[in-house]
């Protein structure tokens, strides 16, 4: 389970779209980045349930994000 999942605007102007976010997982803080296109660049240790965060990223985005 994902905790206290952050995100913001990568970029002051928001013209180029992306995000940077950050949550706790298993008491360790993971950070990216998330582009427009739901590629996402781990910029901690990529987590071994990799897979299954992106997911729950890819949700969270889509609702926090999209359908605002």
């Amino acid at each position: 389970m994902l905790l206290h999942f952050q995100y913001k605007p990568l970029y002051k102007e928001q013209k180029l779209p992306g995000w940077s976010f950050s949550f706790y997982y298993h008491k360790q803080r993971l950070t990216g980045n998330y582009f427009s296109d739901g590629t996402i660049e781990w910029l901690s240790d990529i987590p071994q349930e990799r897979e299954q965060l992106e997911q729950q990223i890819h949700e969270l985005m889509l609702f926090h994000v999209y359908d605002s």
